[in-house]
């Protein structure tokens, strides 16, 4: 299994930035994706997850201003982030999960992801 993550890079606050996971080797529609990041000194955190069907979660810190979408013919997930700040720079892993739990306390836990790809570097500048 790969999870191949891009679209990271420098940006400037306020403008928009959108990240692409290519997954491989996997049933990859049977699968819930997320999006991760970890910043420097901090522990890797839940962004979004998106599940066969539609269905989509969100923290709380990226809410209304992110969406994330899946084509599950590309094997696919992207994450769309639009007026990022400089607290969001980090680094971004896309990950999948077998579980359709939505208990929150679950997904927003790494160690409840079976794969993660490589991560993507992105630094915001103010």
């Amino acid at each position: 299994v790969q999870l191949q993550a891009s679209g990271g890079g420098l940006v400037q606050a306020g403008d928009s930035l959108r990240l692409s996971c290519v997954a491989s080797g996997l049933a990859f529609s049977k699968y819930g994706m997320g999006w991760f990041r970890q910043a420097p000194g901090k522990e890797r955190e839940f962004v979004a997850i998106t599940w066969n069907g539609g269905r989509t979660r969100y923290a709380d810190f990226v809410k209304g201003r992110s969406t994330i979408s899946r084509d599950n013919a590309k094997n696919t997930v992207s994450l769309q982030m639009n007026s990022p700040k400089p607290e969001d720079t980090a680094v971004y892993y896309c990950a999948a999960i077998l579980s359709t739990s939505d208990s929150y306390a679950y997904y927003r836990a790494p160690r409840a992801y079976e794969y993660w790809g490589q991560g993507t570097l992105v630094t915001v500048s103010s």
